[in-house]
């Protein structure tokens, strides 16, 4: 059976390259390919693929959010994170998420073509090198985890806007892309300004990039 598999990446070369790597196995087929987040969860609901390769840092939507969505929207496909992001807590919010898989970007190569076929299969892979920083976190935590991550305090539509506010979108184009009034976006805005106790878009950036919603990357 033909693995289908969907590579969402905001860079070109990055989606090219993968793209090669695993056409060439007689068992795998790249069936689609995405920019960013939003494009990313409408396309593979449309194709649904058997498998996802999701980068963490994108435009538009994150690979976090993604992931959730697919995992709502198209439960039977899997979602593998491809990301050079390999702390603790970009870790923990993409298994949250329900992504069944984590490679970094350094390991890509054979690994992750196991690691598509390990997805597709059912079973979980977490590349050998993110075992070892769940096993050091376990290891060091002197104290259990203290309730949950700032970011479940948000509802899904103002973790989106959080995304799009640290991109440097104003309210308008906010209002646009998500269909909503100006007004809600900021209601929504202003509400979520709260619940994180941050008072300006500088903190949010830095609340951002803290937890895996974007990074210092273009």
């Amino acid at each position: 059976m033909t693995i289908r598999v969907f590579l969402a990446d905001d860079h070109e070369m990055v989606r090219d390259g993968l793209g090669l790597l695993l056409d060439k196995e007689a068992d795998i087929e790249v069936v689609g390919k995405a920019a960013d987040g939003l494009e990313a969860v409408q396309r593979i609901s449309d194709l649904r693929p058997d498998a996802v390769v999701m980068d963490i840092a994108m435009p538009s939507l994150n690979g976090i959010e993604a992931t959730r969505r697919v995992v709502e929207e198209t439960p039977k496909t899997a979602v593998l994170i491809l990301s050079m992001h390999a702390t603790s807590e970009h870790i923990f919010q993409a298994l949250r998420a329900g992504a069944t898989g984590y490679v970094l970007k350094e390991s890509a190569g054979r690994e992750l073509v196991e690691a598509v076929r390990a997805v597709f299969s059912g079973k979980r892979y977490i590349t050998p090198k993110i075992q070892e920083i769940i096993m050091e976190d376990y290891v060091h935590r002197r104290e259990p985890p203290s309730g949950k991550s700032p970011l479940e305090r948000l509802t899904r539509r103002e973790r989106e806007i959080l995304q799009m506010v640290v991109e440097g979108k104003a309210s308008a184009q906010i209002a646009e892309t998500l269909l909503l009034s100006r007004k809600t976006v900021e209601t929504y805005r202003s509400r979520m300004m709260e619940k994180l106790g941050v008072r300006d878009v500088p903190g949010l950036v830095k609340f951002a990039i803290q937890y895996g919603l974007t990074s210092l990357e273009s």
